[in-house]
């Protein structure tokens, strides 16, 4: 069992990430850390993959949990609905139970026009969603 995060290379992402350290500590358990490229050409994610490592690294270095576990799942990037399964697909995989997301605030009419991820996940996920803001 682990818990599951969504990153993103942003201030929810970043709070996410920390967060789900914390439920990790809390459980006793390891993070999976899923970073969806934001291209479809998983070789081009991949060579900054030592920078995304970096980064993640320092956030979690930020956090109070010591020695804390973590893996790396990346992923090539798709519509909302790709991105979503795949989230949830790789949460599966890693045995999670518990997945950590960021989100930002949107208006009404922002969430009725575009597609939400955060919105897919909470409405798709077997395991318990966690919303961080």
């Amino acid at each position: 069992m682990s818990v599951a995060v969504a990153h993103q290379p942003s201030a929810a992402g970043q709070l996410a990430l920390r967060e789900a350290a914390r439920q990790a500590n809390y459980r006793n358990t390891s993070v999976t850390v899923i970073h969806i490229a934001d291209s479809t050409d998983l070789d081009l994610a991949e060579a900054h993959t030592a920078k995304l490592r970096d980064d993640i690294a320092s956030a979690l270095a930020e956090t109070s949990v010591s020695e804390l576990d973590w893996e790396l799942a990346l992923a090539p990037g798709g519509g909302v609905e790709n991105t979503a399964d795949t989230i949830l697909e790789l949460a599966k995989k890693a045995g999670a139970e518990l997945l950590v997301i960021g989100a930002r605030r949107r208006s009404p009419v922002g969430k009725a026009l575009l597609g939400s991820v955060t919105q897919t996940l909470i409405l798709n996920a077997d395991i318990p969603v966690l919303v961080v803001k």
